[in-house]
């Protein structure tokens, strides 16, 4: 059953991305009354079709596109028929033949597909956002001690209404907000308590790899989710005589449950004198093979400092402790340990694990020097970064990414992956989309993708992406039935990618493409006569054999990685 509806998921996700293009070139010569023979989704040998009035609708056998076939198109073609019934073309046809209309009309209409591609993608967003959706609230969980938002005066529970004026819906509003916005400043509008007020911050730099590209964007320093209360401890300290140890995690303070560092500087507010702490305590081991956390509880008596939060103990988050240093990583070779805690980076303090980890992206596996704090040693290691390949869920190869070999306790990363993290949730809005928001987020998200593919299309140009990198119709099979599962919104914004890919594509000035046609019509617009048919002729041989080269390298790519695990395709 799942593979019958993968299949069916496929026929929507091709047939209405061939249907739309090949119809913008379909609508543009029936309203300039050129003949219109063939409507094709498919190329090759016909599945099945019927006949309306003087146009065939056929679907092909080879999924890798579609044709609309116009009368006259091919010089000399009034020799051969312009209908079903092998009927000499009549004076009517003839004067509606392709190469019969003047040099801008059949621009147009060459062009009338790669317009239809670019335009359906406004389409599929409109219809991907609109409506009630589940989203993180725009609320900052947490702020980061000594970043952006902290310096502006940003505290844990407000909420961002507006950044530079623009209305925010959720928490990855202001993510996407931030990108190429860093290190100048920024108005954002706050909601705190009922009361709505700007602030100016100026946020700092973050280095990403995607699948498309190496991008930088801003970073607040707030999370939609508070970090676990995990202390590190220094020997000799409060906190360590007290009993506590590194990678404790706080479960309550004087009977009072504690579910994140928010809460727990709430907790302590209200706390004088000694404090009566529970914690667990997580022990990395392995167990026949495996790694393992082992929890037991420890309880703790510790008076209470100066300062907030786990400072407040005698200790400090843990945030940029050692929990784990992978064999054979660069960190490993540079001798760091487990419990060692990050100073600075080239100098600099990295706010948290993501930040360093960013930011080593950025070096391209240039040399660190790394200060670090081994129990009251202060020790200074150089770390060098090495490129890992990576692959997506689909085997196709990503950008390398340069790994440290060194993580910090796993609810620091990502919060699901660590059961210790005691409960932090975020906080969900339902917001409601209506037609003109949904407009405005189409409009703005239509350039991005366009950008984006655009981006691929030069880099692959260039040589700059793995020829493995293509695919074909086994790829977007694939495409489909994973976006299909995840949901409509994430169906309809690929096939708005691939719509944008497909419109992008044809506009390249190849042999068979649609941009060489509109580069014959120029041509004869500007020069005041037509490609030789000689010339015309041999375009389109030469574009014939690189359509059956691409098709062959295509499958190729795609079988290839049916065969190949991702790990045999990144290793």
């Amino acid at each position: 059953m799942a593979a019958l509806q993968n299949v069916i998921y496929f026929g929507i996700f091709l047939g209405v991305l061939v249907t739309v293009h090949e119809l913008g070139h379909f609508l543009a010569a029936k309203a300039f009354n050129v003949k219109v023979l063939t409507f094709s989704i498919g190329f090759g040998p016909k599945v099945f079709g019927f006949r309306r009035g003087e146009t065939e609708y056929r679907v092909s056998a080879l999924p890798l596109g579609g044709y609309v076939q116009l009368f006259g198109a091919i010089p000399g073609e009034e020799l051969y028929s312009a209908g079903p019934d092998d009927a000499p073309p009549t004076e009517e046809d003839l004067a509606r033949g392709f190469l019969q209309a003047p040099w801008w009309k059949r621009a147009i209409i060459k062009a009338a597909g790669p317009a239809a591609s670019l335009t359906f993608p406004l389409i599929a967003f409109f219809f991907a956002v609109l409506g009630d959706a589940q989203v993180v609230a725009p609320k900052a969980a947490w702020i980061r001690p000594g970043s952006a938002a902290a310096q502006a005066g940003l505290l844990p529970g407000d909420v961002i209404r507006r950044f530079e004026g623009e209305l925010v819906f959720s928490y990855r509003d202001i993510t996407q907000a931030l990108q190429n916005v860093y290190e100048r400043p920024v108005t954002l509008t706050v909601e705190r308590d009922g009361k709505t007020f700007d602030v100016q911050a100026t946020p700092s730099r973050l280095v990403e790899k995607t699948a498309v590209e190496t991008t930088k964007r801003g970073i607040l320093g707030i999370s939609a989710v508070a970090p676990p209360p995990v202390i590190a401890v220094t020997p000799g300290s409060v906190a360590a005589q007290a009993g506590l140890a590194t990678f404790d995690r706080i479960l309550s303070v004087n009977g009072q449950p504690v579910r994140d560092e928010v809460q727990l500087d709430r907790v302590l507010a209200g706390l004088k004198g000694a404090l009566s702490i529970v914690a667990v305590r997580s022990e990395a081991s392995r167990v026949g093979g495996a790694g393992v956390v082992l929890p037991s509880l420890v309880n703790a008596v510790v008076e209470k400092q100066e300062g907030k939060g786990l400072a407040a103990l005698g200790g400090e988050s843990a945030a940029l402790a050692v929990w784990t240093v992978l064999p054979d990583s660069p960190a490993q070779k540079a001798g760091l340990l487990p419990g060692d805690r990050l100073v600075d980076v080239n100098g600099k303090a990295p706010g948290d694990f993501i930040e360093l980890l960013s930011g080593i992206q950025e070096t391209e596996g240039a040399p660190l020097a790394v200060r670090v704090r081994r129990g009251a040693e202060l020790l200074n290691v150089t770390v060098t970064p090495q490129a890992k390949p990576r692959c997506d869920d689909l085997g196709n190869r990503l950008p390398d990414r340069y790994e440290f070999g060194a993580f910090p306790r796993p609810g620091f990363l990502d919060l699901s992956a660590d059961i210790l993290a005691g409960g932090a949730s975020t906080e969900y809005a339902t917001v409601h989309i209506g037609p003109v928001d949904a407009v405005r987020a189409a409009l703005k998200l239509v350039p991005e993708a366009i950008r984006q593919v655009a981006v691929v299309l030069g880099r692959g140009l260039r040589g700059q992406l793995p020829a493995d990198s293509f695919g074909g119709p086994i790829m977007l099979f694939r495409v489909a039935a994973l976006t299909a599962e995840a949901g409509p919104e994430a169906f309809l914004k690929a096939m708005a990618f691939i719509s944008v890919n497909l419109g992008l594509v044809n506009l390249l000035p190849i042999p068979i493409l649609d941009g060489y046609g509109i580069l014959e019509a120029l041509w004869e617009g500007i020069r005041r006569r037509r490609v030789p048919a000689r010339a015309q002729e041999i375009a389109n041989y030469i574009g014939f054999a690189m359509l059956v080269a691409l098709m062959v390298f295509v499958f190729y790519n795609d079988i290839a990685k049916l065969f190949m695990t991702s790990a045999n395709r990144c290793s």
